[in-house]
Parts: structure tokens; sequence; C-alpha cells
């Protein structure tokens, strides 16, 4: 299962590689070669010594002009180490397999994507012995689908318009759009696509309506977060069922229940607090002894 949206923005291209050939060529229009075959290939890139170093996706490109590594790495926020990271894997890759390796950064934030596309130059003024310009994906050049009928025709660019802009105003309605168009997918690849959009959503309420639109999908159900969402149901129900029981017996006791006492109650999530007040509740003289112990 995908934790994190780290992980779910390169890993969406390890469960459909078009996609980043897509993205390369419709998004950045990058005359990038159509290939014939991509493979994914090993992403740990420590040598002998002990250091270790990894890129988040490796895949290989198999192409009419050639063969080439694209190197994907999702990046959160700007990190200046990447100065020295990112130019080493690209030299390490290209001694190790002779092939012409390719820098893609994904985000989600537009202000990481300036920063990424920065080139990396090393020399002094006049002479670079060295550039590395990444090629970045993020909100400002991600398109935002919100029109299920165009997006039916390219669902996994869809799936990652999704995750890019997940956190932007426009994400409810490419959010719906875009669980129109997991209906017209098969129900595997679609569960995979809903918790790699999951993982991405970071606002609090454009994660809770993308999990209640897949409700209504019966896909859904077999997947892992599915559970999840069950025993987040589940525990929401004991904190509600808690609180009625509180005040009932309270009522029960004919013990007067002040606004601002009935309102720490029903705003209260902590279980256990609520089992601690029913406790003192059946001994209580008023409503405040629930809380001379806090």
């Amino acid at each position: 299962m995908v934790g994190s949206s780290h992980e779910a923005l390169h890993r969406i291209f390890q469960k459909d590689p078009a996609v980043l050939t897509k993205a390369l060529q419709r998004v950045l229009h990058v005359p990038f070669p159509e290939p014939r075959e991509i493979v994914a290939m090993n992403v740990d890139l420590t040598e002998i010594e002990p250091v270790e170093r990894r890129v988040d996706t490796l895949m290989r490109a198999e192409t009419d002009e050639g063969t080439y590594l694209l190197v994907v790495e999702s990046q959160g926020k700007a990190d200046d180490r990447k100065r020295g990271s990112w130019p080493y894997y690209l030299a390490y890759l290209y001694e190790k397999y002779r092939c012409e390796p390719v820098l893609i950064v994904v985000t989600q934030s537009s202000t990481t994507a300036k920063w990424a596309s920065r080139p990396i130059r090393f020399g002094f003024r006049g002479w670079h012995s060295m550039t590395v310009r990444p090629l970045v994906l993020g909100p400002d050049n991600v398109p935002m689908i919100t029109d299920e009928h165009w997006g039916e025709q390219d669902p996994s660019l869809s799936v990652f318009s999704a995750m890019t802009h997940g956190r932007g105003p426009q994400a409810p309605a490419i959010l719906e759009s875009l669980a129109a168009i997991l209906k017209t997918v098969d129900p595997d690849t679609a569960s995979a696509y809903a918790q790699f959009v999951d993982s991405c959503l970071t606002d609090s309420q454009a994660k809770q309506m993308w999990r209640d639109l897949m409700k209504t999908v019966q896909y859904f159900w077999r997947h892992p977060l599915a559970e999840q969402v069950r025993e987040e149901g589940r525990v929401e129900g004991r904190i509600e069922t808690s609180r009625a029981m509180l005040l009932r017996l309270l009522e029960w006791r004919h013990i007067p229940v002040p606004t601002t006492v009935r309102a720490r109650i029903e705003s209260c999530t902590d279980l256990s607090q609520l089992e601690a007040w029913a406790e003192r509740a059946v001994h209580a003289a008023d409503a405040d002894e629930l809380f001379t112990d806090e």
C-alpha cells in the first residue's frame, strides 16, 4: 500500500510507465522518442563503499533512437543537497549502463518546481564542465483535467493530474471527473490509481471528498485503503455513541448540562476521555465535576 504522496508521485510511473513518456511529450512538449518497451530497473545506486544512494524510480526505455534511462525523483520541497546527488546519479548511471540518463522531477508545489527547474552548473564563469537540466512536472504545467469525456481518452494522465493538483482550488472538479473516468478502467488498475490519488491528497477536505466518491465504487472495497476507511468509520461511530450515552446519563440523573459543557462533550474526539467522563458522571453532583481532575 502506498503510504505517502512522495511514493505515489513516482510509483505511478512504475504502475503505468506510459504516463511518464506521455507527460514528457504532451505536458513538457519534449520530443522524447516513442518507446518500444519500458522496463523498470533496480533503484539502488549503492557502490561497494558504504555509501547508499537510491533514486525514487528508474526505468529503461527502448526507442528507435536509442536506449534511455528515465530517472524519476519525487520532490516535496527545495533541497540544495540535490545539487550534488542528482549529477552523481546521472554520471553513475551512464558509467554503469552506457545509456543516456534523463532526469525528471515531479512535484505538487509550484515553488519546488521553480527551484528544481534551475540548471545545476559546475565550472567557472564562461565555462561549465557539467550542466544538469532536470525536466520538471508540476502544477504549473500538468493540465487540470476536469472534463471526464476528455479524460476518458487518457485515464492515466487524468490520474496524474489529480495527484499533481490535489492541493489546488480545482481539486473538487478534478476528483469528480476522475471518479467517473475510473469507472471505465479495469477494476485492478482503477484500484491502484485510487490509492495513488488518496496518498497525494494532503488537503483534508479533498481527501474526504475522494474517499466519499470511492465508497460508491465496488472495486474500492477490495482496496487496502478501504479497511482504513472502515476502521475510521467504526471509531467515529464509537465516539458518537459515547457522547450520546454520556449526555443521556447526565439527563437520567437530572443533572443540568450548560451549553459550554455540552459543546465540550460534543467536540471531544478522544474515546478514552469520553469514557473517563462517563465514569465520573455516575457520581457527579453537577456537570462541572466531569472535568475536576483536568
